[in-house]
């Protein structure tokens, strides 16, 4: 297999200049690398750490072109990445993850029918494009259920739950003339898990311990290190991210979502780069999720994973940051991360904090300490 090195002093183009494009940057920076950025924001979170910062559309094929004369080798930050602009960048042999991985986790629609392909399980579902037909979807797959755009949508945003047949009415004001939908079977699960891992150009895969999460008003809210399931699940979680690794040939670090019911998973969403679940690895881990997936894009080999016993990772919200900001000197044996972000929106993600020890139980006491369960 020819690799392309990529050499510290070289620049590395990120699509996207959010958290984790700064993310990424940061750990890029010291190793030597130099960033440019491609975002419209003027002041994205990345803005602060590139060495070029490219202020355009992400459909802007005259950036692209100018992103692409300053940088060696291209990776993203979100899967919503203009189809055109990847193909751009994979054509001029600078994007190593390819578009395949992209093209999945872009439709939802694709994303089921791949890991159904691959031989693993995923909730009930249906394709729709009117309300009869969602109506008719929920009749064959029962209540409740969930109702998503088919591409977008983060955060619980493009989703609407349908736990009883009243909610039909409000099927009308959600969609939307000419669109395209999934409604798919709302799984009653135990625990959500997601599995993050970096896979190099040479095929060789390194995973991070398998994480929980806890999501409040469909956000996650908390990720908890290691996950509390079996070696079963352990083992098909493992199994599984390899079979979809191998097929869609990841490069860099990516993750997957599954719902554990028992010993069973089931595949939710996929994730074509590093994750929120997987920030707790920047404190917790021997190499964090950005540094191995800077790595991987790089050619360069991947590092063993070495962990602290126990971390959980808790997202700051734009309705905690004033909470947080006011009482600062008060919160104890966490390392805090802002993202820079200039409007603190309600939900909007700002930063988060990261509490690693030896055990679950240890951490949570901290937590208790500093009140944060009561956010």
């Amino acid at each position: 297999m020819n690799i392309n090195v990529i050499r510290p002093g070289q620049t590395i183009g990120i699509l996207g200049g959010g958290q984790l494009g700064k993310m990424m940057a940061l750990a890029a920076r010291h190793m030597g690398y130099r960033i440019a950025v491609l975002d419209p924001s003027e002041d994205c979170p990345c803005a602060p750490v590139a060495d070029h910062h490219i202020v355009a559309a992400y459909d802007d094929f005259e950036a692209a072109e100018r992103l692409n004369t300053i940088s060696q080798v291209v990776t993203y930050e979100f899967e919503n990445v203009d189809a055109g602009v990847s193909r751009f960048f994979a054509e001029a042999d600078k994007l190593p993850q390819g578009t395949l991985a992209l093209e999945v986790t872009q439709n939802r629609e694709k994303e089921k029918a791949f890991a159904v392909d691959a031989g693993l399980a995923v909730p009930e579902y249906r394709i729709v494009h009117t309300s009869e037909e969602a109506g008719q979807a929920v009749e064959e797959i029962g209540y409740p259920a969930v109702m998503k755009t088919i591409s977008g949508g983060y955060d619980g945003r493009g989703q609407l739950k349908l736990e009883q047949e009243s909610d039909l009415e409000n099927l009308p004001s959600f969609l939307k003339e000419g669109g395209t939908y999934i409604v798919e079977q709302w799984i009653s699960f135990d625990l959500e898990i997601s599995q993050v891992f970096t896979r190099g150009q040479d095929g060789s895969i390194v995973y991070f311990p398998l994480a929980e999460n806890i999501h409040r008003q469909q956000i996650l809210h908390e990720t908890r290190v290691p996950a509390q399931v079996s070696d079963v699940v352990l083992d098909k979680a493992k199994a599984a991210v390899e079979a979809l690794a191998e097929r869609i040939g990841v490069v860099g670090t990516f993750a997957v979502e599954m719902f554990v019911s028992g010993d069973d998973i089931y595949i939710n969403e996929m994730a074509p780069r590093p994750h929120n679940s997987g920030h707790y690895t920047i404190e917790a881990c021997s190499v964090s999720q950005f540094e191995q997936h800077i790595r991987a894009i790089c050619g360069l080999p991947l590092l063993p994973v070495h962990t602290f016993g126990a971390a959980v990772m808790i997202n700051v919200l734009g309705k905690h940051r004033g909470i947080l900001n006011d009482r600062i000197e008060y919160y104890t044996g966490c390392h805090l991360h802002d993202y820079g972000k200039k409007e603190a929106r309600t939900t909007r993600k700002m930063g988060h904090l990261t509490f690693i020890g030896d055990t679950l139980e240890e951490i949570d006491e901290r937590i208790e300490q500093n009140q944060i369960h009561y956010w």
